[in-house]
């Protein structure tokens, strides 16, 4: 397979700047947490913001509480490139709090990943990715025109928060639940769990499968790569595409940004799909609020899947074509659209019926809208 290979790269961070080190000591970064109801997620801060916080000539730092000393775990983002872009703080928020972090210039404590992906390529060019409560995979070059070729984005059913996918690629086994979950959900000719195709006249256009990728960062707590495909035809027109990924510790949902290049027509209709099982489950349709979710019926012994789909702006109109909810939106040439896939499995404990994922899908939307406040002092 054609492929852009990862190497891992080791970034020392030298700091020098000139203001005196008693000047930072004063300066603190303050979040600020908006919204009635707690909240777990990373929060960004761009490097030359953070930098203002440190003393001269760190080498090494830690983020502390500034209340009580509590560490706070971080992660350097680079996106691929050789300088720090960004620091990557995991923050713990109750509604309506504020907090006071303060930088430290000592040897933080190593913190277990959260996150993980790669290619694996002896699973037929499998991309698979993870955090801490669920997992997922794309499929490539190796697996088309094979019986068991499936189209969409799989996903891993969890009930352990650690990190699995090495492990169940090694066992060969996992499609049977041996404590830690399972892969039990169906992609088969959809898009599962909500991936893209083009549409027009009640016609789905799927592109083959992704042809290379580009790992950005690898936890961690957050990990995102960069898959690109091949042109296709979607009638007359030429549609090129790349999808760039991202998975946040704790969180049920991928962030996945879409650049797309034609020529021929001004705009596309595009669809995010979910696989519908037959008649059963419970939807939640909140199209015009850009939020589309799904809990599937029971599968056996193997639990309840909730499949959930968030975007930046209200989607067009949801339609059921070839056994799955469509969620369409229109796209131009030369342009990025940004959405949230994802899914959470009853099992794992955290998200057990569908009254629970709505809740989770809204209020996933409603912190989107309204980011954690962060300023430095």
């Amino acid at each position: 397979m054609s492929s852009l290979k990862y190497m891992g790269k080791c970034i020392l961070v030298f700091i020098s700047l000139s203001a005196y080190a008693q000047e930072n000591e004063n300066q603190e970064i303050v979040i600020r947490n908006t919204m009635g109801f707690d909240r777990n997620e990373l929060i960004n801060i761009p490097y030359a913001d953070f930098s203002k916080v440190l003393a001269p000539n760190v080498k090494e730092f830690k983020i502390v509480s500034k209340k009580d000393g509590t560490e706070y775990p971080y992660q350097i983002e680079t996106l691929g490139e050789n300088d720090i872009r960004n620091i990557l703080i995991q923050v713990d928020i109750r509604a309506n709090e504020e907090i006071q972090l303060v930088v430290k210039a000592e040897k933080t404590e190593p913190i277990s990943p959260k996150t993980f992906g790669r290619y694996v390529p002896e699973r037929f060019d499998d991309f698979a990715w993870e955090n801490d409560v669920i997992a997922f995979r794309m499929y490539g070059k190796a697996l088309e025109g094979r019986k068991d070729d499936a189209q969409g984005i799989d996903i891993w059913a969890k009930r352990t928060n650690n990190l699995i996918v090495d492990k169940w690629y090694k066992s060969e086994d996992y499609h049977k639940d041996h404590g830690e979950g399972l892969d039990y959900y169906a992609v088969g000719q959809t898009l599962g769990a909500g991936d893209v195709a083009a549409y027009s006249n009640r016609v789905l256009y799927y592109s083959k499968h992704y042809r290379t990728y580009q790992i950005l960062d690898n936890g961690p707590l957050r990990t995102t790569f960069k898959l690109d495909f091949e042109p296709w035809k979607v009638g007359i027109v030429n549609v090129k595409m790349s999808k760039t990924i991202s998975i946040d510790a704790g969180s049920q949902l991928n962030k996945i940004k879409l650049d797309f290049h034609f020529d021929e027509t001004e705009e596309l209709t595009m669809a995010a799909g979910i696989a519908k099982r037959g008649d059963g489950g419970e939807v939640l349709d909140m199209h015009k609020e850009g939020i589309f979710g799904y809990w599937e019926p029971p599968y056996g012994a193997n639990g309840i899947m909730g499949v959930g789909l968030v975007f930046d702006k209200p989607i067009d109109s949801i339609v059921v074509e070839d056994n799955q909810f469509l969620s369409l939106f229109q796209v131009k040439p030369k342009t990025s659209v940004i959405y949230h896939a994802g899914g959470a499995w009853n099992r794992a404990g955290k998200i057990q019926s569908a009254s629970e994922w709505s809740a989770y899908l809204e209020q996933f939307k409603e912190g989107l809208e309204n980011p954690l406040e962060v300023r430095i002092n």
